[in-house]
């Protein structure tokens, strides 16, 4: 595996830090990549973040983790969703412009508000991924689950990855079950028992957090390979 700091400029004005990882065994064709943004609470160090894109890289695909501006310049109150937007939008053409691996194929990926953002920008034509992956979707706010973010989701048009805990105070499952079936995009679901909306389950499960991690790379790897992300 290569792993490269790069930088991403944004606006014309700032700038965004990402993290580019390569197989070693990478050659003339690529083959899917993967883009993965961070929640509102966390940056591209977070150790979920971390342990997914080395996963996955390790798993044959390359992978660019990155920054928000405000969890660059170190702030808590996330940007706004034009800052947000211009982010994403400097990965992605990374990843598919001449300086970046530029793979076959490109699939958009996020915790939380990092992947709220990423289906919002593939609902309204913004990324034109072929796939998409939510980790712990905030379907919605805390102790709200009158208010549900799911209106854009059935604009999605490519294979779509869930992966949701059954303690996840910001997505009800018995609610996103509801709004998987309507659906216009090809999706799956895995359900991660006892999993908070960070995917932490309680001590009594028997389980550590490392491999909760594990599992859900696993699971991930997995759905990548069947819908054909995967050479």
């Amino acid at each position: 595996m290569t792993v490269e700091r790069v930088t991403l400029p944004i606006d014309g004005q700032k700038s965004i830090s990402a993290v580019l990882a390569q197989p070693e065994d990478a050659t003339e064709k690529r083959p899917a990549a993967v883009l993965i943004a961070h929640g509102a609470g966390g940056n591209m160090d977070h150790e979920f973040i971390v342990t997914v894109a080395e996963g996955l890289t390790a798993a044959g695909l390359a992978t660019l983790r990155f920054n928000f501006p405000f969890s660059e310049e170190r702030r808590k109150a996330p940007d706004t969703p034009r800052k947000l937007y211009a982010a994403w939008r400097a990965a992605f053409d990374f990843m598919s412009g001449e300086k970046g691996p530029c793979p076959s194929r490109i699939v958009v990926s996020g915790k939380s508000m990092g992947g709220r953002i990423a289906s919002q920008m593939v609902a309204e034509g913004l990324l034109p991924a072929d796939g998409l992956i939510l980790f712990g979707y905030p379907l919605h706010p805390p102790g709200k689950p009158e208010k549900l973010r799911d209106g854009h989701l059935r604009q999605v048009r490519i294979p779509t990855l869930f992966v949701s805990g059954t303690r996840d105070a910001l997505c009800d499952l018995t609610l996103l079950k509801d709004v998987l079936p309507r659906l216009t995009a090809p999706w799956n679901l895995e359900v991660i028992e006892g999993g908070d909306h960070s995917f932490k389950v309680p001590k009594s499960s028997g389980q550590s957090y490392p491999s909760v991690k594990e599992d859900i790379l696993e699971r991930t790897t997995a759905w990548l390979e069947e819908c054909g992300f995967r050479a």
